[in-house]
């Protein structure tokens, strides 16, 4: 009993040893970006708008001056591969408020008898207030949307993220988005430099 017992103890710590822990898996990533000293920018899946995000995307990463950005896959340490989307929709509101009061009274008396004189009292009141009003208004927006990640040349994702934006002060949204991945990007270059060699 006490041997099937170590067995299972032995059995249970290889198999522990053998899933690395996320904090491993992030680690070993976060080492493998500073090995990068070339890369490519492939095209993005996604909607007519895909190609400008890659063109925008390059321009961030250039002005990033993280590695060295090319057109020729084959010398690249890595692809960058992605999808993005960039929409235009309208953005409609609509609201109404209202206030109506209605009061109305009536007293009546009517005697008819052929022996009596016909007699008609009626009193008779009415009040009524009303407000209505309506707001109709829309508003054209714009939204960007990319997906992007860094694969190594043993087909490994070493890096990834997902940013979007409805647009900047100063940007649009697909610049935007552009330079939020980038700023992830580098913030995570900064973290793999602080890591103990």
């Amino acid at each position: 009993m006490t041997r099937l017992l170590l067995l299972a103890c032995l059995a249970g710590g290889f198999a522990a040893q053998a899933q690395p822990s996320s904090a491993a898996i992030e680690e070993n990533g976060l080492r493998q970006l500073l090995t990068i000293r070339r890369v490519y920018v492939d095209r993005l899946t996604g909607g007519e708008t895909a190609a400008q995000m890659r063109d925008i995307l390059i321009s961030a990463l250039a002005d990033a001056k993280l590695f060295i950005l090319t057109e020729n896959q084959e010398r690249a340490d890595v692809i960058l591969h992605g999808a993005s989307e960039d929409l235009v929709f309208t953005d409609t509101h609509q609201t109404s408020d209202g206030i109506n009061a209605h009061l109305n009274a009536s007293v009546g008396r009517n005697t008819s008898s052929s022996y009596y004189s016909r007699s008609n009292n009626s009193v008779g009141t009415g009040l009524s207030v009303g407000e209505n009003e309506s707001e109709h208004s829309t508003d054209r927006r714009h939204e960007a949307i990319a997906a992007v990640r860094l694969v190594n040349k043993d087909g490994d994702v070493i890096w990834s993220t997902t940013q979007e934006s409805l647009g900047a002060k100063y940007h649009g949204a697909s610049a935007d988005v552009a330079d939020k991945i980038t700023a992830r990007l580098k913030e995570d270059f900064d973290k793999a430099r602080k890591l103990p060699r």
